[in-house]
């Protein structure tokens, strides 16, 4: 059998060969390969999520109490700031499913939209709290020298200042604004975890990349943003989880002290702090709000330690990738 000959533009006979099936350039592909690590990592994460029990639970748990913050005060028949004055004090019952404070207010209405007002303010405080801890202390990491000695003497003074203290002086002077209480709290609750990410950042900034990055011209900014945080986004984002447990907490501590969230807004903080003198009078009154305030803490606990299984590599109670 004799092989097929073809002639090229000089007339010179040369073999013709087949042409194999198509292959696709990898310029064409539709993600690089950065993005579909990223996808596959993310896959993981979520397997290994959803393998912990805890953590699932949790998640629906927060979801409804999200949910009943968020649609409450429109299914509650009265608003929170609405009073009764034919119900004062009454047990749950009738046109109020919760019973009412002893101002006459509904406090199902009040439970909510107290939901509504401790979740706002955790989230907004532990969002802005881990984006400034986490760029500080990844700065004074990265930039080292009299910078990171600045910031570090920054960071130790402000920790042995009584910011408690502070923070109910302050509080108490603004009358009880949710939106003052927010810039309070993130103005006294970002230095220790911005000591704990220069601790994490330094040993990032010895590796490779940032290396090269450093070499290539990148400005401290860009270096920390694209290369130090992402590196140690799992623990940022830990962080983020429990510090809206902590800042939960620290709000209602403030609005149980009376340094807080005051009427005629409320929180679940404020609620607690009315119900606990009438605790025995009037326990609907307590008991409501102290168990939907440990059941969102708890929740929240419960994704706080779930994703921490789930991002760490090492940890075994997500199950093997």
């Amino acid at each position: 059998m004799t092989a097929s000959r073809t002639e090229d533009s000089a007339g010179a006979a040369r073999p013709r060969q087949d042409a194999g099936p198509p292959v696709a350039s990898p310029s064409h592909h539709p993600a690089g390969p950065d993005t579909v690590r990223g996808e596959r990592k993310g896959r993981l994460y979520l397997r290994r999520f959803l393998r912990n029990r805890m953590a699932v639970a949790g998640l629906v748990i927060f979801a409804l109490i999200t949910l009943l913050g968020l649609l409450g005060p429109s299914l509650a028949p009265f608003g929170y700031d609405e009073v009764d004055f034919l119900a004062i004090s009454d047990a749950p019952g009738g046109d109020h499913w919760l019973g009412t404070t002893g101002a006459g207010n509904d406090l199902f209405a009040q439970l909510t939209h107290g939901i509504q007002r401790s979740l706002v303010i955790g989230l907004v405080v532990s969002l802005a709290t881990t984006a400034v801890s986490g760029f500080v202390g990844a700065l004074a990491a990265y930039v080292g020298g009299w910078v990171e000695r600045v910031i570090l003497e920054t960071i130790h003074f402000l920790l042995v200042v009584p910011s408690f203290l502070i923070l109910a002086l302050v509080s108490n002077d603004v009358g009880g604004d949710w939106r003052m209480l927010i810039v309070v709290l993130v103005a006294f609750g970002w230095m220790y975890y911005a000591r704990v990410v220069w601790t994490l950042a330094l040993s990032v900034r010895e590796r490779e990349f940032v290396t090269a990055a450093r070499y290539m011209g990148l400005g401290p900014w860009t270096v920390v943003r694209r290369h130090i945080l992402p590196n140690i986004g799992s623990m940022l984002t830990i962080h983020f989880t429990l510090g809206v447990v902590t800042t939960i907490q620290a709000e209602t501590a403030l609005s149980f002290l009376g340094f807080g969230v005051k009427k005629p807004d409320v929180s679940l903080g404020a609620l607690i702090g009315e119900g606990s003198s009438l605790v025995y009078s009037a326990p609907w009154m307590f008991w409501f709000p102290a168990l939907t305030l440990t059941v969102l803490t708890v929740s929240m606990a419960f994704i706080a330690d779930g994703l921490r299984d789930a991002l760490d590599p090492t940890s075994q109670a997500g199950g093997h990738a």
